[in-house]
């Protein structure tokens, strides 16, 4: 079993056609990291009717097992991804898997809402120490260029599909055990990828130095969890309610101390240099308008299966495995067709596919059909999100320092998720406005077809700053003409 290769010992086989053999085991155990961690974003989705049954959470509750985990998931991964540069990948890959699993057994065997929803906010800590290290094992692994362009494709799609199966595992755990195995699994499968792990990486950093800015990322974590929590408050007391402008206040203010404090800093969280990249700062603003209308799709598809159309968890679960599929082959696509397209153009196409998918969606109906409702616009949607996951994480990436690899693949991984969490809370508010306290399944499915008509909307807006705003591609220089 071969350690993981540095990048200066993997630059000297560039010339070879793509990445060697012995880079595959490493790329597994950072890809089935990655596959848990995304995973515990959607898994619990079939589950939160049976968990409100279980441990009476309100409609708010239900939503915060959702934005708890991806809140502390989205504000500590900057800081997760410093501490991967600064104390070894192969320590906080470990370190944050342990977390999670700990974290698992907490959710799993909680007796109210509120030890749930501890118990998610430190599952998405662990996730936050975990998953940059994940990228930047992948990327520190292989050299420049094609062959790790499909390596990151493959870590892509990997994400991806923790993401989009789990409708499918949520609603096979809950249907053959109880919600409580939804968090209970990561335990045996935590386990071993992290016997994997221990064997297949060896450690490495590229930055020196011992200091974390942990003030940083507490104002980060605390501005975004009291954003949503103002968001959430519209549904019950509406926009102009102190219990809704007090809390939206005061995360922007802690927000705006955050960027005071990086600015000031002299071992910031988030260096502000970095967003000087165009690339950088276009990709990562890309991925958070993306991701708010993505991370909402399973939350909206799965309570539209089981409140509208009468699907048990494993049916929801079961209808959704096509979308699962067509995100990754969008994934696994998208490297073979950057070379024609360039990266800016792809995920300019990827967004327009996955708007029209949104729309798609948005004529569903209380009466709707698996084909017409469910399958097609899925398929749609989630290729698109495919084709355009690849090419804007080579873009966030391309331009790091190796000193600030990890940090920059953890912003890829916060703007998704900080970008999820926050679209999740307004989007939900969407579809509450939308059915003015009504429970009908016609009120309920008017509101739900209203947050895919938003969706779309988002992603077209994303297309077009996509279009303007990431750096153009390359042309080749034209030879000069024979004297």
């Amino acid at each position: 079993m071969t350690g993981m290769v540095h990048p200066e010992s993997v630059a000297e086989q560039s010339a070879s056609p793509g990445p060697s053999p012995r880079i595959w085991p490493v790329v597994l155990a950072a890809c089935a990291g990655q596959f848990l961690v995304v995973l515990d974003v959607s898994v619990v989705n079939v589950a939160l009717p049976s968990m409100r049954t279980d441990l009476g959470l309100s409609a708010v509750g239900l939503q915060w097992v959702l934005s708890a985990y991806a809140i502390a998931f989205a504000g500590f991964m900057p800081l997760g991804g410093r501490a991967a540069d600064l104390f070894g990948r192969k320590r906080m890959f470990l370190l944050g898997l342990g977390l999670f699993i700990v974290a698992s057994v907490v959710g799993g065997l909680a007796q109210e809402g509120r030890q749930l929803v501890a118990g998610r906010a430190a599952q998405g800590l662990g996730a936050a120490i975990l998953a940059p290290a994940t990228l930047t094992i992948v990327t520190s692994a292989v050299p420049a260029g094609p062959a790790r362009t499909r390596v990151i494709g493959t870590w892509t799609a990997v994400g991806a599909a923790g993401g989009a199966a789990g409708g499918l595992v949520g609603g096979v755990l809950v249907d053959l055990l109880s919600w409580r195995w939804v968090l209970l699994i990561n335990v045996p499968v935590g386990v071993l990828i992290l016997a994997g792990a221990s064997l297949w990486l060896r450690e490495s950093r590229t930055a020196t130095g011992r200091r974390l800015d942990l003030p940083g990322a507490v104002l980060v974590t605390g501005g975004l969890a009291a954003v949503a929590y103002g968001v959430v408050q519209t549904e019950e007391a509406g926009w102009g309610a102190a219990e809704t402008c007090v809390p939206l206040l005061g995360g922007l203010a802690l927000l705006g101390v955050f960027l005071a404090v990086e600015a000031r800093a002299t071992a910031p969280l988030v260096p502000l240099r970095v967003f000087r990249s165009r690339a950088v700062s276009a990709a990562n603003v890309a991925i958070m308008l993306c991701g708010s209308a993505s991370f909402s799709t399973w939350f909206f598809m799965t309570v539209y299966a089981q409140n509208i159309l009468g699907y048990t968890p494993l049916q929801a679960g079961l209808a959704l495995v096509p979308s699962s599929v067509s995100v990754i082959v969008g994934s696994k696509l998208a490297p073979r067709l950057m070379p024609a397209t360039g990266a800016r153009n792809l995920a300019v196409i990827g967004a327009v596919v996955a708007a029209a998918g949104f729309g798609w969606q948005s004529t569903m109906t209380a009466d709707g059909t698996f084909l017409g409702i469910i399958l097609g616009p899925g398929i749609l949607m989630m290729t698109g999100i495919g084709l355009l996951s690849t090419p804007l994480a080579t873009l966030a990436t391309s331009s790091a320092a190796p000193g600030e690899a990890g940090l920059v693949s953890g912003l890829v991984n916060t703007s998704r998720t900080m970008g999820g969490a926050l679209g999740l809370a307004v989007l939900a508010t969407v579809a509450a406005a939308r059915t003015g306290g009504a429970t009908s399944p016609r009120a309920l499915t008017e509101g739900y077809a209203l947050v895919f008509r938003t969706g779309a909307g988002v992603l077209l807006a994303a297309a077009l700053f996509m279009l303007f705003c990431l750096p153009k591609p390359e042309r080749a220089p034209v030879p000069a003409p024979a004297a």
